[in-house]
């Protein structure tokens, strides 16, 4: 079986390149795998962080993509798909995660599809951020497919409000496993400069409204002494509005932050400080941060929204919080320290982790191209 992946990939970085580059190698081991990616992603303009590329801090993995593909150039989008037809795959693999890129996938999608079986792999179908064109553009791109993967119940109910006849498989976001080991978690205190005995809560991951930072700040701005927050990402617009909020609190002392991009060779630093990774998230479909708490065995406390639960069992590997509000997250801090609690979800963590693997998400996919 040949089969071609078109998405981000190296040089481009972030969760996605790294989700992307996990799957590819593991179709390696049983097909023949060509990662294809984008000559121009993003406009400079239109991206709101420091840069798309890898950096000389990152742990990325080298993968050896052609770049085929302009999204904002339709001159390229015919040269991409004429590119990708002459490897002759039996699948085209895809990743969806904003409507922006329906016009340049959903043409190569397409213009394979006669060839090879088109399936993608959805981050979402309806964006956290929703725009008019939305609808339509991901309509474009869906009714170009032949088949969706679906990792969270809340994709697959926007991936069927759009498209009701679609034909899907549910496979849970498999764990990053490219981070290396923890590291003893009084010499990452130390590193961070953070105090070797409090509880330590992280926020981890790209700053966006929707991700309810300024409710886990108001949150901990009302826990008693004992606990520190360490806050750690590169914000998607300004940062100053939580650091005015952050210097209003009665304990602001305990509130450390590294509002910049985290290199994938410090991640192991950051998640091995904390005593859990909190997802104060006002919406969600599912988060690749969950897989990365995953990997170090790092409980998570997250409210109720989207595909969290169905991650994070409550009780047994983290806290579900019912509502996206300050005083629940605060209460979920509390019920998570409590009767030992943090060791049994990190103990239950383990048990879960090997049926999360690369390899069992590569088999499914590969399996459910025969149905089709």
């Amino acid at each position: 079986m040949k089969i071609a992946y078109l998405s981000t990939f190296y040089p481009y970085r972030g969760g996605i390149a790294q989700f992307n580059a996990s799957l590819l190698h593991a179709f390696g081991q049983q097909a023949e795998a060509k990662a294809y990616t984008f000559t121009r992603q993003y406009p400079a303009l239109l991206f709101p962080g420091k840069t798309q590329y890898v950096t000389p801090n990152d742990n990325a993995t080298p993968i050896d993509a052609m770049r085929v593909l302009d999204t904002i150039n339709p001159l390229s989008y015919r040269v991409a798909a004429q590119k990708i037809a002459a490897f002759a795959p039996d699948v085209l693999v895809m990743k969806y995660w904003m409507s922006f890129l329906a016009p340049s996938l959903g043409y190569v999608a397409g213009c394979l599809k006669k060839q090879a079986k088109v399936i993608t792999v959805l981050d979402n179908a309806i964006p956290h951020e929703q725009r008019f064109f939305d609808k339509a553009f991901t309509q474009y791109f869906f009714n170009r497919n032949s088949g969706f993967v679906v990792m969270s119940n809340a994709v697959q109910r926007d991936l069927l409000s759009l498209k009701p006849n679609a034909k899907f498989i549910y496979k849970p976001h498999p764990l990053y496993d490219h981070f290396g080991q923890a590291i003893p978690k009084v010499e990452a205190r130390k590193k961070l400069g953070l105090h070797p005995d409090k509880k330590t809560l992280l926020f981890f991951g790209l700053i966006r409204d929707y991700k309810g930072l300024d409710l886990l700040i108001e949150a901990f701005g009302a826990l008693p002494p004992g606990y520190q927050l360490l806050i750690a990402g590169e914000p998607y617009g300004s940062f100053e509005k939580y650091r005015a909020q952050i210097a209003a609190l009665p304990n602001a002392q305990d509130v450390h932050t590294e509002a910049r991009y985290i290199s994938d060779a410090e991640v192991p630093l950051f998640f091995s400080a904390a005593d859990a990774c909190v997802l104060p998230y006002r919406s969600a479909t599912q988060s690749g941060i969950t897989s990365i708490a995953y990997h170090f065995n790092l409980p998570m406390i997250a409210t109720d929204v989207g595909g969290l639960k169905e991650i994070i069992a409550d009780n047994e590997t983290g806290i579900i919080v019912a509502q996206p509000n300050a005083g629940e997250i605060r209460e979920g801090v509390k019920r998570f320290f409590g009767q030992g609690n943090a060791e049994r979800y990190a103990a239950n963590i383990g048990a879960l982790k090997h049926n999360l693997s690369w390899t069992s998400f590569a088999q499914a996919i590969v399996d459910f191209s025969r149905t089709l």
